[in-house]
C-alpha cells in the first residue's frame, strides 16, 4: 500500500510540473514596421499598435494608433497572450 501511495504522489507531481510549464509559456511577439507587413503575417487576426514602454496596445482608429517611438505593429492575439492589455482610451 505504501508503494502505491508513493507512485500516485510522483505521478501527480509530474502532472503538475508539466501543466505549470505549459501555462507559463507565452507566444513570442513578432513586431513589424508597417501595418501591411503585420496584416500579411496574421491575415485572420487584427493588427494593433503596441506601445512597449506603456505595455498597452491601441486598435486601429485610436488616436495613438501608429504613433510613438517605442512601439510596433503586432497581431492582437500575440499581444494578448504576451500579457499586454488594450488601451482604455476610446476610438476617434
Amino acid at each position: 500500500m505504501r508503494h502505491r501511495f508513493a507512485g500516485s504522489t510522483l505521478f501527480l507531481a509530474a502532472l503538475l510540473a508539466l501543466g505549470g510549464a505549459d501555462a507559463a509559456c507565452a507566444i513570442p511577439l513578432t513586431p513589424f514596421r508597417s501595418e501591411t507587413q503585420a496584416q500579411r503575417y496574421c491575415p485572420g487576426d487584427v493588427v494593433v499598435w503596441l506601445d512597449f514602454a506603456k505595455g498597452i496596445y491601441y486598435a486601429k482608429g485610436s488616436r495613438r494608433y501608429g504613433r510613438g517611438f517605442d512601439g510596433s505593429y503586432v497581431c492582437r492575439g500575440e499581444a494578448r497572450s504576451s500579457g499586454y492589455r488594450r488601451s482604455l482610451l476610446g476610438l476617434r
